[in-house]
């Protein structure tokens, strides 16, 4: 009677195979199938298969609950660290404001009026530079020869004007040509001639560190042209000369063409993935040659202001400038792999270390420690630029694989998690 009353109902509700087979005992079923159709049948055992797998994906769901709930903290976790490294330029603004703060506490007379125009003029030098370095950075390579550089331009252009009888304006741009003429020539033999950049621009370091005591016989250049002096003394904004203001509208355009520029945009096409930036048709050489004339040209104007300001032009113009260029650039958040960065990154880096270096010698440091907090502070850029590296090649990965249960990746998670080229 049961299994009767079973058969008509599941007869009278099609769709409702499942309220059958609970009026329907297997053995019972077995034994008085002629009361179901044989596709009645197979519903049913179809419908209990897929009850108990749910059951099952139900259990396991619930023991798993946790280890979601874990994946996601960490995944957030993830999400708030790229972002913090990614954003290099507003770590490096809290680190240097941290690090005035700290020197002041110790020492008042670090923020004083003096002080702070020192400070801004040094780096304004190594800042111009920092500029061009950036650039060739984000094209994937980088100029140890800027310090000597920037010194050989002064001593010509200082020895042109004085020596040689050449006009102040044809002195000053024989001293520009040499620098551009000197990065030309690393990125002939760096692009064309597939030499290392270490080895071309360390090489050409020391041929114009050479040419410069070849030239003065290790005698300084002196005096220089009262009209170079004064522009070079003279205070234009705040007690700071012309060397600051130059610094800050390079620095404006520099910022602005890597980052809104279509040459910029290919810079950092270039540094991310040289063989894709060919394929899509983008001359790499040029633009790494470019990358090298212009942080030679930028040297040369980096020189040739130290001599104005200075009156004179000595061999010891741009000594050491070259690591120290480096170390800003990548304390600001410029990657030595290439492909991130931005100058207004690069530019708080140069201040970062000033600050560093006018700071410890403020509190009574002797100046050699200054040497050890710029190798310090390096190490742990690059360290730093090393771990966001991973950090976003890890994220677009998981993006990319999806959550990892199957199912396509969120369209949220791809926007925010995927690396762009813009400056880091």
């Amino acid at each position: 009677m049961l299994l009767r009353e079973g058969c008509n109902h599941a007869a009278q509700n099609h769709n409702s195979v499942t309220k059958a087979g609970d009026f329907i005992d297997k053995d019972a079923l077995s034994g008085h199938s002629t009361c179901l159709t044989d596709r009645q049948i197979v519903r049913w055992f179809s419908a209990r298969r897929r009850l108990k797998v749910a059951c099952g994906e139900l259990r396991i769901n619930e023991r798993l609950r946790p280890v979601t709930a874990l994946r996601h903290r960490l995944g957030n976790l993830r999400h708030a660290t790229v972002g913090l490294v990614k954003h290099s330029e507003a770590s490096v603004l809290g680190a240097t404001a941290i690090l005035v703060a700290t020197f002041f506490l110790m020492q008042p007379a670090f923020l004083s009026s003096t002080n702070v125009r020192a400070m801004l003029t040094a780096a304004s030098y190594l800042g111009i530079i920092a500029i061009g370095q950036t650039v060739l950075l984000v094209c994937g390579e980088f100029d140890l020869s800027v310090g000597s550089v920037a010194g050989l331009s002064a001593i010509i252009a200082g020895t042109a004007m004085m020596e040689w009888g050449i006009a102040v304006p044809m002195a000053l741009a024989l001293g520009l040509l040499v620098g551009a003429l000197a990065g030309l020539v690393n990125g002939i033999v760096v692009v064309r001639l597939g030499v290392p950049a270490f080895i071309q621009t360390l090489g050409m370091l020391f041929v114009a560190k050479g040419l410069t005591q070849v030239i003065t016989n290790g005698a300084p250049v002196y005096p220089i042209p009262d009209g170079v002096t004064n522009f070079g003394q003279v205070e234009v904004i705040l007690g700071l000369g012309w060397s600051f203001v130059i610094f800050l509208v390079l620095a404006i355009l520099g910022d602005a063409f890597l980052r809104f520029s279509v040459p910029g945009r290919n810079c950092y096409a270039i540094g991310g993935n040289p063989q894709v930036a060919r394929l899509v048709g983008i001359d790499v050489g040029r633009y790494r040659i470019l990358g090298f004339v212009l942080t030679g040209a930028l040297s040369a104007v980096a020189g040739i202001l130290v001599m104005a300001n200075l009156g004179t032009a000595t061999t010891a113009i741009g000594s050491g400038w070259e690591l120290l260029v480096v170390a800003g650039a990548v304390v600001g958040g410029v990657s030595l792999f290439g492909g991130v960065g931005s100058v207004l990154g690069a530019a708080t880096g140069i201040i970062l270390l000033q600050v560093v270096q006018s700071g410890l010698v403020v509190v009574g440091l002797s100046p050699n420690w200054q040497t050890v907090a710029v190798g310090l502070i390096m190490v742990v850029a690059v360290g730093l630029d090393v771990v966001r590296r991973r950090l976003i090649l890890s994220e677009a990965a998981r993006v990319t694989q999806g959550p990892g249960d199957g199912s396509p990746p969120r369209q949220e998670e791809v926007t925010t998690s995927i690396p762009s080229m813009h400056p880091a």
